[in-house]
């Protein structure tokens, strides 16, 4: 996987790449240059006391070592910058694809996860890609230059390569087969944290009310301990690695000095070819050492492109149509047409057989007793999750086969739990048509009965509004989601419960002025007060995914148990006659 994912994305940065790899290679190559111009200066400057050939060898080395630095500087600055533009396009991919998820897609992975996904998941995908640009590269080719410089120096101490290498090679493989599953654990983990620390911060308000702060403590606790046992058997493994690599060098430095003093001795090699061979095997184990910490980064990276892979490759539920229809020749006519809907896996469909007919000018409500899928109905005529089986039809023409553009410009959905955007109250109400003027705004304002407490504020429709609106109240939240709506003057209305939050006055007023405003369009509203829907033109009696009544209110509780329960559950016979 995360080769796939590597080769994906970096494929548009081929010329970046090949520059990368030519600095880390003039680079390595002057590196591996250096001591053999050091030997050279000890043999035949130092030992035969020529002053001019250590200036003149001198003046070399400096020279080689300016283009080491040069090019050094020069791989790192590309290094760098393609590692981040190929973080960059793995988070916009994720969010692109996150974007075009159904609410199912998304129930499937989580919130908290997602998240992770495209920040912590993504991060360590742009590390390894850093360290590979700035480290990896110029690894195996200071290694395997390092050993053809060693076997030049002296063949015959070389022979101890044939068991320094394969012994570092054994040692580092063991420890980063054991250090996997330990990064695929902590990813897990992380979500786990994630997911708790969203629930308290979002629940703060209940855990106070109900006096769970202990709990909750020792909640994300465990969490977190959780996760520190798991980055601890990292650390123990990472503590490991470096102890045991510098042991394998230290005893290698002494082999070298053991045995090559003994060939000093014997004339068959000099000081200076000494020197240099044991600053090549310092390059040998410092290759080895880049590429140790680099596969210690692998592994995390190797899970963290398993999950991104797993979101891409995820296709979404709610398909653009590839001949979609931009036009029809009526407006603000919904039908569903034996309509049924059911989670992959789940025994019973939440929906089934739907038929509903909603019509210009009209009211039609929808109720039912709670998991009855009335916001699972609702749902289904944005697309926010697709139909299983029947048709859901627009003006006409299934949604399926509308163009997504022409489905949001005829439908305004307000959902059961408004979410408010980070910004002001007018950049909140301009979501839905960025051009609309300063009076659509207030007229909106005024038709969702939010004008007066907006006149209230210190600036008005340039008031700040935090993220998810938490610094207004909800029936505040549920009226400005309704003004939104409003901007936009499409042909279907969709409320979602979306007057729960409303004492009776307001609800009242909100509702007529509703009804002058949307006069010629078609309104659907699903309410659990019978006073919310009770005058709509038609209502629509919802019992276990099913449709169990349709008719006007007066109608319904002459012939519909269901609808006649739901009613006395709320008001008095006297008060629903």
């Amino acid at each position: 996987m995360l080769i796939r994912l590597l080769r994906a994305q970096l494929a548009p940065y081929r010329k970046p790449m090949a520059l990368v790899v030519l600095l880390q290679l003039v680079q390595t190559i002057a590196t591996l240059y250096l001591p053999t111009l050091n030997a050279d200066i000890i043999d035949n400057g130092v030992v035969k006391g020529d002053t001019g050939y250590i200036m003149s060898t001198g003046g070399v080395m400096l020279a080689v070592t300016l283009v080491q630095i040069v090019c050094s500087a020069g791989a790192v600055y590309f290094g760098a910058r393609t590692a981040m533009a190929v973080g960059r396009d793995i988070r916009k991919a994720v969010f692109t694809r996150v974007q075009d998820f159904s609410a199912r897609e998304v129930g499937k992975f989580g919130t908290p996860s997602l998240i992770t996904r495209t920040t912590n998941d993504v991060q360590q995908i742009q590390m390894l890609a850093l360290m590979t640009f700035t480290m990896m590269v110029s690894a195996p080719i200071m290694g395997v230059g390092g050993i053809l410089m060693a076997l030049n120096q002296d063949l015959p101490l070389s022979v101890l390569l044939l068991v320094i290498v394969p012994l570092l090679a054994g040692i580092v493989g063991m420890i980063i087969a054991r250090m996997t599953p330990l990064f695929r654990q902590m990813q897990t983990r992380i979500d786990q944290i994630n997911r708790v620390l969203r629930e308290q911060i979002t629940g703060v308000r209940v855990i106070r009310a109900f006096v769970r702060d202990n709990r909750e403590r020792a909640r994300f606790g465990s969490a977190s301990n959780e996760l520190l046992e798991s980055s601890i058997g990292v650390g123990r493994l990472m503590a490991l690695m470096f102890p045991s690599v510098m042991l394998v060098f230290n005893i290698s430095s002494v082999a070298v000095m053991w045995f090559g003093g003994q060939r000093i001795d014997s004339g068959a090699m000099q000081v200076g070819a000494l020197t240099a061979f044991l600053s090549y095997l310092m390059q040998i184990l410092m290759s080895v050492m880049m590429a140790t910490f680099m596969f210690m980064m692998v592994p995390r990276a190797a899970v963290s492109a398993e999950r991104i892979t797993e979101v891409l490759d995820t296709d979404s539920s709610v398909v653009p149509p590839a001949n979609p229809v931009r036009t029809t020749a009526v407006h603000g006519h919904l039908e569903l047409r034996n309509a049924e809907f059911r989670y992959p896996g789940a025994e019973q469909p939440v929906l089934r057989g739907i038929d509903l007919v909603a019509k210009p000018g009209e009211i039609t409500a929808v109720i039912g007793s709670t998991g009855s899928g009335k916001t699972t109905l609702l749902n289904l005529v944005p697309r926010l999750m697709d139909a299983t089986g029947g048709t859901v039809l627009v003006d006409g023409v299934d949604v399926r086969q509308l163009d997504p553009t022409a489905l949001s410009d005829a439908v305004a959905f307000v959902p059961q739990k408004p979410y408010l955007f980070s910004g002001t109250i007018a950049s909140n109400l301009r979501y839905g048509k960025p051009d609309a003027t300063d009076e659509e705004l207030w007229h909106a304002l005024d038709t969702a009965q939010a004008r007066t407490f907006v006149e209230a504020m210190p600036d008005g429709l340039d008031s700040a509004i935090a993220q998810g609106g938490t610094n207004v109240s909800g029936g505040q939240r549920q009226r400005l989601a309704i003004a939104r709506a409003l901007v936009r003057r499409p042909e279907v209305y969709l409320f979602d419960d979306s007057f729960s939050a409303l004492d009776y006055a307001t609800d009242a007023a909100l509702r007529a002025a509703l009804a002058r405003e949307t006069a010629e369009s078609t309104v659907v509203i699903v309410a659990q007060r019978v006073s919310t829907i009770r005058h709509a033109d038609r209502i629509v009696v919802l019992d276990e995914g099913r449709v169990v009544g349709t008719g006007t209110h007066s109608e319904l509780m002459d012939g519909n148990e269901t609808y006649r329960e739901i009613v006395l559950s709320q008001l008095t016979e006297q008060e629903a006659a």
